[in-house]
């Protein structure tokens, strides 16, 4: 029978990977993507879907070639903020203009069969208001975006 070594004023080590989950605290953070230098740096294609009223759909994407119609094709850098694309999507989707516009976010992408998989990653609203706080501030590399994925922005009207 295996006997467990004890270390003076230590109890035994717990087995790897049991036990509750860490708190969000006392978490690593994720290493922050090194910011971009925008002059020197090819930018990336992406292509963002605009749907009013709610995301599209996995089967909108299941068939290459046939993705939805309202797409916009964007130049950006990994660094990018939901904020700047918060803007540029306004340039181009009227809906986002008005005051009481909520964009939200999601990452469409194919898992490991081959399926699309529609993934939300944040929310911002057409004007930031502190007293409103969103994910504006964060950035496709912080979301874990990989190159080729589609981004996909539902546009709701809130009262």
């Amino acid at each position: 029978m295996a006997e467990v070594q004890r270390r003076p004023g230590r109890g035994p080590l717990p087995p790897p990977g049991r036990g509750p989950p860490l708190p969000q605290a006392a978490r690593p953070a994720a290493p922050r993507p090194e910011p971009v230098d925008r002059e020197k740096t090819c930018p990336l294609l992406l292509r963002v879907f605009t749907k009013v009223g709610g995301h599209h759909t996995d089967e909108d994407f299941a068939v290459r070639g046939k993705e939805p119609k309202d797409e916009v094709q964007i130049y950006t850098w990994m660094d990018a903020t939901l904020r700047e694309l918060t803007d540029l999507v306004k340039e181009v989707a009227p809906e986002a203009r008005r005051r009481d516009a909520m964009l939200s976010f999601a990452f469409v992408y194919p898992d490991k069969r081959g399926r699309f998989v529609v993934r939300e990653v944040g929310r911002t609203f057409s004007y930031p208001n502190p007293r409103r706080p969103d994910s504006g501030s964060k950035a496709l590399g912080d979301l874990s975006f990989q190159i080729g994925d589609y981004l996909d922005v539902a546009i709701t009207l809130t009262q």
